[in-house]
């Protein structure tokens, strides 16, 4: 299944929704209307709350042979939200495409390399991001998302897909000259905005081997970044079980997994031909669908005048 968060219109509380081959279900109108006796999750954070069986209802559900007709929208009439929860703990690995370190000129790390983004990076499939006023430097990267779906605390490396509730497109969108003023990348890294994700939540099992997809970047038609995950230095099964060694990982929480070569920081200086507003992103991974999304500059607000009286 492919699950979303959306509004029709920005002034809209966020809705839940499925995507299916007609369009998408507002899965709340459906329920209600078809006056079930058992109860299923009606919000993306009560499914990757749920359990098993819940979800197994949620699922029958949505692929009954039931007249959706009604409560289903064409994917063009809806404003698309995040596909993971504002709360989400957001976990960011860096250099974990081997072609990636190289272009960096960085040794391929022994260990993942882990830093973090919030929830006000979060954006979804065609907001317009905004670039801080000082930031002369942004990049793009493609980055598979795990969204994980059950409380994983010191899981092994055998078990941690078991831990995934879906995977998303993500884009780790990067400010360089905020980012190396320090050692720290952080205030480069979690910009308002700088983390879209989505437009769908895929579940793991449509998705199946999240080590073997095809990731791409487009910037205004052209292809940047053209890779698969299985260029990964740490698969995705390592860096769940990795990361919960040391930090309780829980239902809607995001790991976005490193991005491959392609990066306008890995060109030579004298090619690389940043970020500015107007331009337009899309992240495409194998079995993912497509997140778009345009740069844009801050709003300048009026100055008010102040007069004098004498």
């Amino acid at each position: 299944m492919k699950l979303v968060n959306y509004k029709l219109n920005s002034n809209d509380p966020s809705k839940f929704g499925v995507k299916t081959d007609t369009g998408i279900l507002d899965i709340v109108k459906a329920w209600e209307a078809a006056n079930e006796p058992q109860s299923i999750p009606l919000s993306l954070e009560q499914w990757l709350q749920a359990d098993e069986n819940s979800k197994k209802l949620f699922q029958d559900f949505v692929h009954s042979n039931k007249d959706f007709s009604a409560f289903t929208l064409a994917e063009n009439q809806v404003q698309y939200g995040p596909c993971v929860p504002k709360s989400a703990k957001i976990i960011c690995v860096g250099l974990n495409y081997r072609k990636h370190a190289e272009e960096s000129n960085m040794e391929p790390p022994k260990t993942p390399v882990l830093f973090n983004k919030y929830g006000n990076s979060l954006a979804g499939h065609g907001d317009k991001v905004e670039i801080p006023a000082d930031a002369k430097q942004v990049d793009f990267e493609a980055e598979l998302g795990i969204v994980i779906g059950k409380i994983a605390k010191s899981v092994s490396k055998e078990r941690a897909l078991d831990y995934v509730a879906g995977y998303c497109n993500a884009n780790d969108l990067s400010a360089r000259d905020l980012q190396f003023r320090t050692n720290q990348w952080l205030l480069g890294k979690a910009i308002d905005g700088f983390c879209p994700v989505g437009p769908y939540l895929v579940t793991a099992e449509e998705v199946g081997n999240p080590n073997q997809l095809k990731i791409e970047t487009i910037v205004n038609g052209k292809v940047r970044q053209s890779s698969n995950t299985a260029d990964m230095i740490f698969y995705c099964d390592e860096i769940i079980s990795y990361i919960s060694n040391y930090i309780t990982l829980e239902p809607g929480d995001l790991i976005i997994t490193g991005t491959p070569e392609g990066v306008i920081l890995g060109l030579p200086e004298y090619e690389q031909d940043w970020l500015t507003a107007g331009d337009e992103i899309t992240i495409r991974i194998e079995k993912l669908g497509e997140l778009t999304n345009q740069m844009t500059l801050p709003l300048v607000k009026n100055a008010v005048k102040k007069h004098s009286t004498m």
